[in-house]
C-alpha cells in the first residue's frame, strides 16, 4: 500500500524521506541534538494521524450532505511516566454543526484507519539489506 525510504545526510540528524512519490526530510529537534532543519519523526507521527482525521471527516460529512466549512484538528502528543504516548485530538469546524453532528464526528475520527492502526499496533519486522 505505502513505501517509504530514508536516506543519511552529512548533517547531524537530517535524512530525506522519499514516500510513495514525495520528498520530505526529517531532523530532531535541537534539545535532542538535531538541528531543527525539519519535522522530527513525531511531528509526522502526529501529521499522518491530524491528515487522517480530516480526509476521512470531510469524506464522511461530504456523504452526509454536512457542511464542515474550514475545519481544522490540533493534535498535541506527550508521555505519561511510564513512556506511554498520549495523543489528544480538538476538532473545529467553522460551520455550525449539531451537537448530533459533533457525537457522530467524534465516533468516526474514533475509527479512521490511522487512529486504528495507532491505538492497535502493528506488526513491524526489520532485517538486514545487501
Amino acid at each position: 500500500m505505502g513505501t517509504a525510504t530514508v536516506t543519511s545526510t552529512d548533517t547531524h540528524y537530517l535524512h530525506h524521506i522519499h514516500a510513495g512519490r514525495f520528498d520530505l526530510d526529517t531532523d530532531e529537534h535541537k534539545t535532542l541534538g538535531g538541528q531543527g532543519q525539519a519535522p522530527a519523526p513525531f511531528d509526522y507521527y502526529l501529521a499522518s494521524l491530524a491528515a487522517c482525521t480530516a480526509i476521512t471527516l470531510r469524506m464522511y460529512a461530504e456523504r452526509k450532505g454536512w457542511n464542515l466549512g474550514e475545519f481544522r484538528a490540533e493534535l498535541a502528543l506527550s508521555f505519561d511516566d511510564d513512556g506511554k504516548v498520549h495523543v489528544h485530538r480538538t476538532l473545529h469546524s467553522d460551520q455550525p454543526l449539531s451537537d448530533e453532528q459533533w457525537t457522530r464526528l467524534l465516533e468516526i475520527v474514533a475509527n479512521t484507519p490511522v487512529t486504528k492502526a495507532m491505538r492497535e499496533g502493528a506488526v513491524i519486522t526489520s532485517e538486514r539489506g545487501g
